[in-house]
């Protein structure tokens, strides 16, 4: 007679409580830091409800790109090309929305994401064309293909014209009643820690998108599928290692493609999102490269879809304070707390052992925080930049925790195994 248990180990799930707490406790005090900065720089607008309300809106295309990218290289394809997905994305939304309705629109933004992720799995998978040459020239003629597209479908209509479209409807915004109002008051009295916290709340429950919460729902569906269920563990082993996926008779090169394809799907949702949520129009060359900025956030989440989140907020937050009237004094105030969060990182760093990375982390803290010590307030043409700037620089700092997949981007053919 045997007995078998379900779910994790007992050592994995206490593991995952501690990483939970931790997590927790890392949140708090980070919102705890953030509510000494505002104080002490006068800065309020840096964690006021717009503020935040701005960063998501601007977190969601990334975030969706980095899903996108997540999906591709887990299964060992590296995806250059979701700034074209986007670009296809915004083009099929814009399309769809005006001759069929919002719900359509987000549908004709993810098949023509998915095309451009089955052209990029056709290159790199079925011709071993290597992914970052097979990426660039999809980026390329994306941005050719969407100009031409909107001359020949938008020039003729009523607000449309060769580089443009208004006029269509989106989808509904949602405000939870007495939860909005309660925090919004609450984060107008600018308290200590717990106005910071009602603010998040309020920027999350005011106007709110429902895009915004299919983002959430997708990001909550990606971690379930590709760390929960055997199709997942099977895609993920394509990207580790495909030549014993082969072994074990995994069809390899079905799961790339349904990666590369899933990926140009939610690419292509991050168009939607541009021009459907964070603007009600279409432009050409929309996307102001967020594709990009999602593989950094990818990058930064170390492959993880927590990781991913994380990045993608703060990249999305950068990009929203930008947009503020007063986001030079916002960005001054940035400053400050960056300083701190590389004076901690360094400590962590140094307790590790890695002392030259310690340094070199503690040496650019130090640089910006004379920088904020010696100006009253950042020129607004460098707001402008900062969320690539923040982009670079995240990367660069956390280069040495990541771990990629092993077989991210290496060629594979079918039958190498033997």
């Amino acid at each position: 007679m045997t007995t078998t248990t379900s779910g994790p180990p007992v050592a994995d799930r206490s593991r995952l409580r501690t990483i939970r707490w931790v997590t927790l406790i890392a949140v708090l005090l980070g919102v705890a830091v953030v509510s000494i900065v505002r104080i002490v720089t006068g800065a309020d607008r840096m964690s006021s409800p717009g503020a935040l309300r701005l960063g998501v809106i601007a977190a969601c295309p990334i975030l969706l790109a980095a899903l996108g990218g997540l999906w591709a290289e887990r299964a060992g394809i590296v995806n250059i090309g979701l700034e074209g997905q986007i670009l296809l994305g915004t083009w099929g939304a814009a399309f769809c929305a005006f001759h069929f309705g919002p719900v359509a629109g987000l549908v004709g933004a993810a098949l023509m994401g998915m095309i451009g992720g089955l052209l990029h799995a056709v290159a790199t998978v079925t011709f071993g064309v290597d992914h970052i040459i097979s990426g660039v020239a999809l980026n390329m003629i994306a941005l050719g293909a969407v100009g031409f597209l909107a001359r020949v479908a938008f020039n003729d209509l009523e607000g449309g014209g060769p580089r443009n479209l208004s006029g269509y409807d989106t989808l509904p915004t949602i405000t939870v009643p007495g939860i909005s109002s309660g925090a919004q008051a609450i984060a107008d009295q600018r308290w200590f820690f717990v106005s910071d916290l009602a603010s998040a709340v309020a920027a999350i429950t005011t106007r709110l998108s429902v895009v915004t919460l299919l983002v959430a729902a997708l990001v909550v569906l990606t971690a379930w599928v590709l760390w929960r269920t055997s199709f997942g563990l099977r895609l993920r082993s394509c990207g580790e290692n495909p030549q014993a996926a082969e072994t074990l008779g995994i069809d390899v090169y079905r799961y790339k493609y349904v990666a590369v394809m899933v990926s140009g799907a939610l690419a292509g949702l991050g168009g939607a999102y541009l021009c459907m949520v964070a603007s009600s129009s279409f432009t050409v060359g929309q996307s102001g490269g967020r594709g990009y900025i999602g593989l950094a956030a990818m990058i930064f989440g170390n492959w993880r879809p927590g990781g991913v989140v994380a990045g993608s907020l703060m990249f999305g937050y950068t990009d929203g304070v930008s947009l503020l009237s007063d986001s030079g004094d916002v960005v001054h105030a940035l400053l400050l707390l960056v300083s701190i969060a590389l004076a901690v990182y360094a400590v962590l760093r140094w307790r590790a052992g890695a002392r030259v990375t310690a340094a070199v982390v503690a040496g650019i803290g130090a640089l910006i925080l004379l920088w904020y010590l010696l100006v009253d307030s950042v020129p607004s043409s460098f707001t402008g930049m900062t969320p690539y700037i923040v982009t670079l620089f995240v990367i660069s700092v956390a280069a040495q925790r990541l771990r990629m997949p092993a077989a991210n981007g290496k060629p594979y053919r079918r039958g190498s195994a033997g």
